[in-house]
């Protein structure tokens, strides 16, 4: 959203602040000290206080703002259901000044642009969600409607094909999609999963926390897609009440690739 807009340029660099911004008395922390990071960098290395500026602002940089974020997380699919063919999906929720007035009776702070800007606060969103927004990055631009059923097979033999559905296409730049997905592999080849690195197949990827409840627990999950270059699997793997930065969920997001590319004859496919 902040390349689309305008908000930065790749080569855009913000100072990792040491890794705290202080609005008034109030503090905004990244979970480690970062360096200066440019947008590919940043998602290299789960850089907390880059998108914290990104999405409220801060210093020279004029944020994106709530209603600007919700529009680009719409487009990716939050905050409504992907129309999965199974039941009980959740529709994840993204917020908006009006909603927080209307509800909670209180206003929108830039507070809460940086919770927003990293998927936090008010913010929800399902596994599901954060899945299929990755693979439309991967596959370069196209959000699809995820399908369980591939082909149903009648009692005389007869198949027929569930075809693809397209929620949306081209609705963001492939130049944008492309420096995502760069930052995604650096994740791995320099950033925060470096431990796959080493595998046979080149993986891209983006850690994170998400918190639940009211004691600060926090999930630990891993979003990826492999291979970099022509992608035929992404996954996301979420690790329940353990840890910060997926740093559990890696590994288990490591066998299931060594796995799955040892196998020819899907590897192939």
């Amino acid at each position: 959203a902040a390349l689309a807009e305008g908000v930065i340029t790749p080569s855009t660099i913000i100072n990792g602040s040491g890794g705290v911004l202080r609005i008034g008395n109030f503090s905004f922390r990244d979970w480690t000290i970062h360096e200066p990071s440019t947008i590919r960098q940043a998602i290299a290395q789960s850089n907390d206080i880059f998108f914290y500026t990104i999405g409220g602002g801060y210093g020279g940089i004029t944020g994106l703002g709530m209603e600007r974020m919700k529009k680009y997380e719409n487009l990716f699919g939050y905050g409504s259901k992907t129309n999965i063919d199974m039941p009980g999906e959740a529709d994840g929720f993204i917020p908006d000044p009006q909603w927080k007035k209307e509800i909670i009776g209180e206003r929108w702070y830039i507070g809460d642009d940086y919770h927003a800007a990293i998927g936090q606060g008010f913010v929800t969103a399902t596994p599901l969600q954060i899945l299929n927004s990755v693979s439309a990055i991967a596959n370069r631009g196209t959000l699809y409607v995820p399908k369980v059923v591939s082909q149903i097979r009648s009692a005389s033999g007869v198949v027929t094909k569930v075809p693809a559905e397209i929620l949306r296409k081209d609705f963001i730049s492939e130049d944008i999609l492309r420096i995502v997905r760069e930052g995604m592999r650096e994740t791995v080849t320099e950033g925060t999963a470096q431990s796959l690195k080493t595998l046979s197949v080149a993986v891209a990827g983006k850690t994170g926390t998400a918190q639940f409840g009211n004691n600060n627990k926090t999930h630990g999950w891993f979003v990826s897609f492999a291979p970099f270059e022509n992608p035929s699997l992404a996954m996301i793997v979420l690790v329940e009440g353990q840890g910060v930065e997926g740093y559990n969920a890696v590994p288990v997001t490591r066998d299931v690739y060594d796995w799955y590319f040892s196998q020819a004859d899907i590897s192939q496919k």
